[in-house]
Formats: structure tokens, sequence, C-alpha cells
């Protein structure tokens, strides 16, 4: 059994930023969320996020996040201090304690799954996670025993210059016996530079004490500020490339390309350079998608093709072809074998199959039927000033260059929208529908200068 404590206390004071660091967005979640992520898989029987700088905004930051409790921080006197505050909401409980840091995002759950089973199955007081860094600068050091047990733990700042010199860090992740833990934590002192209550002194007052190394330094990056938030957010991508192309996925340019770790893709995509897919977006094989274009929060079937376009919030069929420069958002459903062309913009439109918007269009609140052909320039005035209308179009009807449907409005089928057409009442099936002044030709016209 394993209760997790996430510290998310806090302000980060590095980042320049009035929002709490925990809440800074890491491809596409915040950092706090990415380390509640690592651990689910662990199934722990409580997860306890310890909160102080704007609690309640980090509260609200979470509540779609299911089966977390808040534990207050008032005022922040380290990470001793912070695993204090749990001592009322743990009294009697007699499992591990799993600590992180809540700007951990880079934290693999198979690293966690390593530290607690070293854990358990050496029946530690205490383990921590520890890494071998070239520049150790800024991290606590740990001195072990050729058999990793820890014999001391100190932060940089009461090193000495001797001390400085060795080059195992603490990762800041610890796995303690409650019960152990407990009864030291009231006795904690603050007999250091910072005048802080750190977890650390609680390490070296149990026994036994086993330090783990992680594998790849990189997990155990801590967030202060925004180069390193940059630098992260490198990792991040690199980690979610390779996977990708490993499952048969081609990035033409992976350096031009961002895929956040949300979105899912099928094998026999192609990736073109500067395209980014965000969201809880899905590509089905066979896609191409970009050069320069953004996939947000939709799902792309398979055999689609995408140029130059961004797409949000919306469903393209099989066969289709997006752009160039084309936008699609706010619930647009696309259906097989369309083609939505250059220039072109849906809004909350739905497209039956086989229909084309070639060029220079925008559709906003339309359902059209199969087999549509939107002449260039055709627009939907749907909005009257206060509210949006519908635009309904049926089976096999055309609109020439140029033509305004006013909504709300409805054509039915195999209707044919003269060229230059203003239409503001319904056409039913099988009818040309012509609005628009007759042309009037006056021979003999020229216009007549100022002085005459």
């Amino acid at each position: 059994m394993v209760v997790v404590a996430i510290l998310a206390a806090g302000r980060g004071t590095r980042m320049k930023s009035n929002l709490p660091k925990v809440l800074h967005s890491l491809g596409g979640r915040s950092l706090v969320e990415r380390v509640i992520e690592s651990v689910q898989p662990l199934s722990p029987s409580r997860q306890m996020v310890i909160v102080g700088y704007q609690a309640e905004e980090v509260k609200t930051a979470m509540l779609s996040l299911p089966d977390l409790e808040f534990v207050e921080q008032s005022v922040q006197l380290g990470t001793g201090h912070a695993i204090q505050q749990l001592l009322p909401y743990l009294e009697g409980y007699s499992g591990d304690l799993l600590i992180l840091n809540g700007d951990l995002p880079l934290i693999r759950t198979e690293t966690l799954k390593n530290i607690l089973q070293t854990h358990q199955k050496n029946q530690n007081a205490a383990t921590i996670l520890t890494a071998h860094l070239s520049n150790p600068k800024g991290y606590g050091r740990v001195f072990c025993s050729e058999e990793n047990i820890v014999q001391q733990i100190v932060e940089e700042k009461d090193c000495t210059p001797t001390q400085r010199q060795n080059c195992r860090i603490n990762a800041g992740v610890y796995c303690f016996r409650w019960q152990d833990l407990a009864k030291i934590l009231p006795n904690l002192q603050a007999n250091n530079a910072q005048k802080e209550y750190y977890l650390t002194d609680a390490v070296t007052q149990v026994t036994p004490v086993m330090a783990v190394d992680v594998e790849d330094s990189q997990e155990i990056m801590g967030i202060n500020d925004r180069l390193q938030l940059a630098s992260a957010y490198e990792i991040l991508q690199r980690r979610i490339k390779e996977k990708w192309m490993a499952a048969g996925v081609t990035l033409i340019d992976p350096a031009s390309i961002t895929i956040d770790d949300t979105v899912e893709l099928q094998p026999d995509v192609i990736i073109e350079p500067q395209t980014h897919l965000r969201g809880n977006t899905a590509i089905g094989t066979g896609c191409r998608i970009g050069p320069g274009s953004l996939i947000e929060n939709s799902h792309i079937d398979e055999n689609v093709t995408v140029m130059y376009s961004v797409v949000t919030d919306s469903i393209v069929q099989a066969g289709s072809r997006i752009g160039p420069y084309a936008h699609l958002r706010g619930h647009v459903e696309v259906g097989s074998k369309c083609r939505v062309g250059n220039f072109v913009e849906l809004k909350n439109t739905k497209l039956g199959e086989c229909t084309n918007v070639a060029h220079l269009s925008y559709l906003g609140d339309t359902t059209t039927g199969n087999q549509v052909n939107i002449g260039a320039g055709t627009i939907t005035a749907n909005y009257d000033g206060v509210k949006k209308h519908p635009t309904k179009i049926g089976d096999r009807t055309g609109t020439g260059s140029n033509s305004v449907l006013v909504a709300p409005i409805t054509l039915g089928n195999d209707v044919y929208i003269a060229a230059g057409s203003t239409i503001t009442e319904d056409v039913p099936d099988d009818c040309l529908a012509i609005a628009r002044e007759r042309q009037v030709v006056k021979p003999g016209w020229q216009k007549k200068s100022p002085k005459e």
C-alpha cells in the first residue's frame, strides 16, 4: 500500500510570474498534472497534493483530476515542514509514502515503480532517488556506501568545497515507511542556512536508507525558470517523436514539428515540416499532414491530406483534402472524399460526403447534403447582430460564385444558385434561384469632368 504526496506549495519566484510554478504548461499540460499522471499506474491508495501559494487557484486547476486530496501549507518553511502537514491526515496509516516535487514533469512511471519495488523488497525505512550529474550545481549531494546505503545528504548551500565535488545528487523523490517518518517529523530542526525544515534531515534519522540511481538523469530535471521549462519541452518532444517514428510514423523534419503526448497517430502517417499537433488529436493511417499546419483536438480519418491549414475541434473523414490555407473550427464535420480548398473558413458546419468548397468561401452554422458544390466566394450570412442562424443545403445543390445565403435559410435538393445572388428565402427542390439586379447598359455614357 502506498500513499503519494506531491509538493506543490511554492511560488517559483524565478519563473517571474503570478502563476504558481506547478501550473505552468509543458506540452499542453501543467507541470503538476504530469507528475500526477506519472503515479497513476502505481494505483496509490491516496493522492495528496500539498498546496500553499495561491492554493485556491491550484485546486481549481486540478478539479478535473479524480481522487485528489489537498493539504494546505499556509507558510512555506521547507520540504520537511510540508510533509509535517500530513500528520493529522495519515494518523494510523501503516504503509509507505512516496513523495515527489510538483515541478518534476519528466519523471517516468517506470522509475517510480523501481524505487517503490526496491524500497519494499529491501524493507527499507526510506529509499531515495539519486542521479550522477556532470554538473551537479544547485542540487543537494548524497553520500553512500558501496552498497548504496545512504550515509549523509547535504544541501548545496550547506556543502563544504570538498563535498561539492561529489556528483551524486538528490533527485527529490523519496519513499518512506510512514510509521518511521511520522515519529521523526515533529522533531525536525531548522539548523541550516535557509532556516527551513529539510526532509533530507529525516532521511538520516531512519535506517536502513537506500539510494536508487535513475538511468536517465533528464527525468529528474526540476523546473525553476523559463529556460529550464524550454529545455524540458525539448526533452519531452524528443521522447514523443522517437516513440512515433519507431511506431511507423514519418516525420519529414522532426526539429520543426511539435506533437503533444496526448496525440494518437497511426502507422504510415506522414507529418510535413512546420506542423504542430495539439491536444486530443487522432490521425489515421495514410494521412499527410502539413507542411505548415496546426491540428488541435481533432479527429482526422485515414488518407486525409491537410496542407497549410488550421483544424481545431473538428472531424475530417476518410479521403478528404483540406487546404491550402483553410480554417476549420468550432465543431466542423467534413464528410468523406470532400475538398475544402484555398482560403475557406468553416465554423460549426457539417459537410456531406463528396462535397466541395474549393476556394474563398465562409460557411458558418451550415449543414450540407452529399455532392454539394459551393462556388468561389459563397458566404453564409449567419449572424444578425444578436443571434447565429442555420443554413441547410440539400443533396447535389450548387452555388454560383459570389453568392450570399442569408440565414436562416434552406436550399432543397438539386438547387442551383445563380452567380452573384443574395438569397433571403428558402428554395425548394429542383430549382434555379436568381436574386440580383438586372444588368443595365447605357451606351454613350462617360463621366463628366468637374468643370462641366
